[in-house]
């Protein structure tokens, strides 16, 4: 599957699911332009993507090398679904899935980088921004020429 070049436009949404899972789609996208060296400001395994390995129990460099030989989003998902550590049932995806998506930063840390990332956007003033979806979503737009 051919990357997008995130120097040109942003990742998937973390929203966006595959398998159910949230943050897996965009991490993909990732992890593809950092393959073709063309991520841009992105970084595959982030912290943010950490949240979706750690869950399913799969190695950020075992999925990379996957990811590398070319298969589409179904055949990865299909291939963490096989190798995955903590194998998940449905339910557990989805509670996970709409935790992530509702989640906002719970230490000082990720709540002072956040609003650093909002200011630094433009978005000083908006207080509409509350979960880590939110923001990146408001980041991505942002930075591909969207207003704040």
């Amino acid at each position: 599957m051919k990357s997008i070049d995130l120097t040109q436009r942003p990742p998937r949404s973390a929203r966006v699911r595959l398998g159910g899972y949230v943050i897996l789609p965009r991490l993909l996208d990732k992890c593809r332009a950092e393959l073709e060296g063309r991520n841009g400001d992105y970084h595959y395994a982030c912290p943010l993507d950490q949240r979706f390995l750690n869950f399913v129990g799969v190695d950020p460099e075992a999925l990379k090398a996957e990811v590398a030989k070319g298969g589409g989003d179904g055949e990865i998902l299909a291939w963490i679904e096989a190798n995955a550590s903590k194998k998940r049932e449905e339910f557990e995806i989805s509670q996970w899935s709409a935790f992530r998506e509702s989640a906002a930063p719970s230490d000082n840390e990720s709540r002072e980088f956040l609003s650093d990332v909002v200011a630094e956007a433009g978005g000083a003033e908006r207080q509409d921004l509350a979960t880590s979806f939110e923001i990146l979503d408001f980041d991505d737009h942002v930075t591909f020429g969207g207003q704040a």
